[in-house]
């Protein structure tokens, strides 16, 4: 049972890939002027060291993205900063100007910049139209690290990284030993549930706690591989996959909770992991808490000190006002933000669970506030809008694999007992194979311990001995 003081009872979050506020919502503010999105006047020089460089304005006309920014911590160094990152020369603590995007993006490919200086109309991402009218959109949510995905992830789940910048190899195979915020539920007697398509990304903890086997089933799920003889596209909105599939995803779940007996109880959070290269105005916050304390390697020596780029974050309930639009958190503290952490912090906050995670989600703004009535609507749409395809010609299943691609084929194969090298020239058919494969096998073989051994769960069935050794892993793959 959820804390008397709040009517929710059931808090459903997606999260889904790449992609920068001004980028998917910046040009909102045409609607409502009050989100702090964009006007046209903004700009990025071509290159900031030339006082004469052309200037590249941000424009209105995003549509389908191809090829994929740099938004590795590097890249995203020099996208707010203005500086290329200098290795033999590091400034860990650079000034703030968001004026590195367009010389960043040429770099990486030549007529990038008018890219990534570009974004969505609104009837373009009909549905974002429409929740953003009907319900709530923070202008304020920040990527907890200005770096990419499998960082940034661990923070949504657990409220750090643990010393993590980018994506690291050994601690996929031996996985992190932080506490998360499923085990804090569990132990303050609440049930949860995590959806996937091949496996869930929570397959990079080593804690039993990594996938639960959810009492509802809901025909949605998110997909990662784009593959052209699929009847699903992939709808996690990563360059280079179409975002209108992306926006038939969140219709999907919208209608689905909307439908639902528990929809008076629902809130629904839509965010994205980190910003994708893409442009934002808003400077990334900087002196905030470390989590934990821990320092990234040299040359980089990150504190976890600075937050990453905004990030699209919209909210939906009954109990949230028509056009609501948040800011800044009021707390717990003068400097608090909202980012990934604000997760576990606000679950904690409606749930009344007993301790926080690390020192940053103590710090976290909590989005509750959002719920601003005494009463649920009646009003709510139960459809919304058909999204129109922007992709024009099939998905390139031959293509190079992305980051969190990659980054799920080194799970699965941790999983399996096989070297991370397997990564090497897969491509996206390929790698989706091995990852559906692998899971499938480790999902069988739950369920013949589950039957031996008598517990209530697939991962607590086999987890003492995936966590025990490669070799026991690699016998339930053979």
């Amino acid at each position: 049972m959820a804390a008397r003081t709040s009517p929710i009872k059931t808090v459903v979050v997606l999260v889904q890939e790449n992609r920068s506020f001004d980028h998917m919502l910046g040009w909102f503010k045409t609607l409502n002027p009050e989100i702090d999105g964009v006007t046209g006047s903004e700009s990025n020089p071509i290159s900031t060291s030339d006082p004469t460089s052309t200037q590249v304005t941000f424009k209105d006309t995003a549509a389908y993205v191809d090829p994929d920014p740099d938004h590795s911590f590097q890249a995203i160094y020099e996208q707010v900063s203005g500086k290329p990152w200098d290795t033999n020369n590091p400034d860990p603590n650079p000034e703030i100007k968001m004026n590195g995007f367009a010389q960043n993006a040429e770099r990486t490919t030549p007529g990038l910049s008018e890219t990534v200086m570009n974004g969505f109309k609104p009837e373009m991402v009909p549905v974002f139209k429409e929740l953003v009218t009907e319900f709530a959109v923070c202008d304020r949510w920040f990527a907890s690290l200005p770096t990419s995905t499998q960082s940034n992830r661990l923070y949504l789940h657990s409220a750090t990284s643990r010393g993590a910048f980018s994506n690291d190899t050994q601690k996929l195979i031996e996985g992190y030993p932080q506490k998360t915020i499923f085990e804090s539920l569990e132990e303050n007697g609440y049930s949860f549930g995590i959806y996937h398509q091949s496996f869930p990304a929570t397959l990079f903890y080593s804690s039993k706690n990594y996938i639960s086997l959810p009492k509802m089933k809901v025909k949605t799920r998110a997909t990662y591989f784009a593959l052209h003889n699929r009847t699903t596209a992939a709808n996690d909105d990563h360059p280079s996959h179409d975002v209108s599939e992306g926006q038939k995803f969140v219709k999907e779940i919208y209608e689905a909770l909307r439908s639902s007996p528990q929809w008076n109880e629902i809130l629904f959070l839509i965010t994205y992991d980190e910003h994708g290269g893409f442009y934002d105005h808003v400077p990334t916050p900087t002196g905030v808490p470390s989590p934990d304390d821990f320092v990234g390697a040299q040359p980089y020596n990150f504190k976890f000190d600075r937050l990453g780029c905004r990030v699209p974050a919209i909210m939906v309930s009954p109990w949230i006002q028509p056009g609501t639009v948040l800011h800044r958190p009021s707390g717990p503290y003068p400097t608090s933000e909202f980012e990934h952490s604000s997760i576990p912090a606000t679950l904690k906050n409606i749930f009344n669970l007993k301790e926080f995670l690390t020192k940053r989600d103590a710090w976290a703004g909590s989005f509750d506030i959002v719920v601003n009535r005494s009463t649920p609507r009646t009003d709510c749409p139960e459809k919304l809008a058909e999204p129109v395809k922007m992709r024009s010609t099939d998905a390139k299943e031959t293509a190079k694999l992305s980051d969190f691609q990659e980054e799920l084929v080194q799970v699965a194969a941790a999983l399996k007992g096989d070297p991370l090298k397997v990564v090497q020239n897969m491509t996206v058919s390929s790698g989706f194979k091995y990852v559906e494969d692998a899971f499938n096998k480790f999902n069988d073989a739950g369920q013949k311990a589950k039957k031996i051994n008598g517990v209530d769960d697939i991962v607590s069935a086999v987890a003492s001995g995936a966590n025990a050794s490669t070799t026991f892993v690699k016998n339930i793959f053979s």
